[in-house]
């Protein structure tokens, strides 16, 4: 069976693609349709996809987690309602830019907690408030923090499956002896955010 190459019969104008995607996008918020929007951004650590559904940012992942997958298993946890909507989350993308360029310290974004769960999010909550810029604490004090003081792992697998690294700084959390640790981006990714916030 052959296949037939469409774009040699139907040339396909870019601009007439953007067009229709930026008219799907406005339909699909207009009318209800969009869960969660996504999109990409560049950054130190390299590009970062960005989602969020209407409650806030719901998801921040780095490219060795494969921004496909990431999308696929939004789509079964959360909604198959997912478009790429860059202007959505134009707020968190100039925040993120803020943050890398040292002119931003915290974050002011609303985020959606919908992917973290008992134990786990009380520790990314804890993370969320209590290690300030340019501070790392323990995965021992944050499970101290957290209620549990000998839940040492549970707060290393809370930060491990962190679904809202950065703006959630469990790259802030770090051995006991002072070396970093693991991270969801890579140790590579994680010396990056350290060192920028030493500055």
């Amino acid at each position: 069976m052959t296949t037939l190459d469409l774009t040699k019969h139907f040339p396909v104008d870019e601009d007439d693609l953007q067009r229709l995607h930026l008219r799907l996008e406005r339909d699909a918020q207009a009318a209800d349709l969009l869960d969660i929007a996504y999109r990409t951004v560049d950054s130190a650590v390299g590009p970062l996809l960005l989602a969020a559904t209407p409650l806030g940012l719901l998801r921040v992942a780095f490219a060795n987690e494969g921004h496909d997958s990431v999308l696929q298993n939004l789509a079964a946890r959360i909604s198959p309602r997912v478009l790429e909507a860059p202007t959505r989350l134009d707020a968190v993308a100039r925040q993120l830019d803020e943050y890398f360029t040292g002119r931003r310290h915290s974050f002011d974004v609303a985020l959606d907690w919908s992917l973290s769960h008992g134990f786990r999010r009380t520790v990314l909550e804890h993370l969320n408030t209590d290690i300030g810029y340019g501070a790392t604490a323990s995965y021992a004090t944050v499970a101290r923090l957290s209620g549990s003081p000998k839940a040492v792992r549970a707060v290393g697998t809370a930060c491990a499956t962190n679904p809202i690294p950065i703006f959630v700084p469990c790259h802030r959390v770090i051995r006991s002896d002072g070396t970093v640790g693991a991270y969801r981006g890579g140790p590579a990714a994680k010396r990056v955010l350290l060192d920028l916030e030493r500055v």
